[in-house]
């Protein structure tokens, strides 16, 4: 996240700092691994139990992955305009300060910090839980324990200023990219569903589009892409190349493992199942390989959740410097070289959505429904960001240029107003309380602004 500037509501100051401007140190290839590395996270893991629930057919639930992939192929255009148009660090919120102005920037940073940010480190969180539970498990609580245990042990190591280094990433990197290439592989050429298998029930439009929610949940991350765009070489070309060659790579890798779910389990165990990669390996080469994929899938989300305290912190610390409400926030321990009170403030509150999703019973699908709404909300302002910037700032040049305009943006924000929409109508109690923390950002922006005269 970027600083509005001057630490002032009323006229943000969107000039570049040249003394301090990112190197364009990426290259085409970085890239395309980086747009990668963000998507194909825990969540395939989780997932695809989830779609398998919410779909009639072992070939609907192949199509809604297909689907997935070109709905956020429609989304990656657009973001290769504005990011190539508007190359800076701030990503999404520097393209809606832009075009909305300070609020609405406020609660974009509130929604990171209390929503999304969050929201992701808890549902990561039980992911972890649900596979570090086929290895030692600890009782009718097993999952929310190792969750908690997670949250609250690497909070503290970043806290005490122990940072990840490149060499850990990439191992967590190659763990979660073996285990997704020993399930494709197991389950294509060894497992078998069995018999009998029990039928799904029909399904009602209300699941098919909870299936959407989980599906595009785990292409989620490719608008990422927009933070690195002023460190891109050559961002003009570059820029959307990585965006579509990046999601091809994701689409292709996501539609074999859900095969290779298919013909090793079968539509209705699938949908059953609490950790179907460990379940797959289970059939097909007893428990020391289900011990062996929950064990990367572990180590994998581990990785995944470090990186998301240690980025969110660092948005936090950065709606601590720009608004003086969130003050607090804006400390930096220099001994540790880490924002001290922020790491603690994202702990609590990740925390308390473990508990959350430990009362719904239902803590990955609870977490999910938290983050749904407040995401898709503000990737809708995004897309119709484009809308205001072209007919606001025609003197920008756009080296990228959305095909079919105005037709696709129209298509992506009729898509994340669908998703906006799903993901209210058709959850449960967690995405009332994601709303409501949401709102909640109104009456402090208020206090907030009146700070300012």
């Amino acid at each position: 996240m970027s600083k509005p500037g001057n630490n002032t509501l009323s006229k943000p100051n969107l000039a570049v700092n040249k003394t301090a401007a990112p190197k364009q140190s990426l290259t085409f290839k970085d890239a395309v691994a980086l747009i990668v590395g963000i998507v194909i996270g825990a969540g395939i893991f989780e997932t695809p139990a989830l779609v398998a629930a919410n779909v009639n057919s072992e070939l609907a639930a192949m199509f809604v992955w297909l689907l997935g992939g070109g709905m956020s192929l429609v989304g990656a255009l657009c973001y290769a305009e504005l990011a190539t148009a508007y190359p800076h660090t701030g990503g999404n919120y520097y393209y809606l300060i832009r075009a909305f102005g300070n609020s609405i920037a406020f609660l974009f940073g509130w929604a990171r910090m209390i929503v999304i940010q969050t929201g992701s480190i808890a549902l990561l969180a039980f992911v972890f839980g649900d596979y570090a539970s086929q290895l030692l498990r600890l009782g009718n609580y097993s999952t929310s324990l190792y969750a908690a245990f997670a949250v609250v042990i690497l909070t503290a190591l970043n806290i005490i200023g122990v940072q990840q280094g490149k060499w850990t990433q990439n191992w967590l990197t190659v763990a979660k990219v073996v285990g997704l290439v020993l399930v494709i592989l197991v389950g294509l050429a060894f497992a078998s569903p069995n018999v009998s298998p029990i039928p799904n029930e029909p399904r009602s439009q209300e699941t098919l589009g909870m299936a959407m929610i989980f599906v595009l949940l785990s292409y989620g991350g490719w608008n990422e892409a927009a933070y690195i765009s002023a460190e891109l070489r050559n961002v003009k070309r570059n820029m959307a190349r990585s965006l579509l060659w990046g999601l091809g790579i994701i689409t292709l890798i996501y539609l074999a493992i859900n095969l290779a779910y298919i013909k090793g389990l079968g539509l209705a165990e699938m949908a059953g199942s609490q950790a179907i990669a460990a379940d797959l390996m289970r059939r097909a080469v007893g428990e020391p390989g289900a011990w062996f994929i929950s064990f990367l899938v572990a180590i994998s989300t581990l990785g995944a959740i470090n990186a998301t305290i240690f980025t969110g912190a660092r948005t936090n610390y950065a709606l601590g410097k720009d608004f003086p409400l969130f003050a607090f926030l804006g400390r930096w321990h220099h001994s540790a070289n880490t924002p001290t009170p922020a790491l603690l403030v994202q702990g609590a509150i990740a925390l308390a959505l473990v508990f959350l999703g430990t009362l719904t019973r239902r803590g990955f699908e609870t977490m999910v429904d938290y983050t749904a709404p407040v995401f898709w909300l503000f990737f809708l302002l995004t897309g119709v960001s484009l809308f205001i910037l072209r007919q606001r700032e025609p003197q920008i040049p756009r080296p990228f240029r959305v095909p079919f305009y105005p037709l696709t943006p129209i298509l992506f924000c009729l898509i994340c107003g669908y998703l906006l929409y799903s993901s209210i109508a058709y959850t449960g109690i967690g995405a009332l309380f994601g709303v409501a923390a949401v709102a909640l950002g109104v009456p402090l922006l208020l206090i907030s602004n009146r700070q300012q005269f």
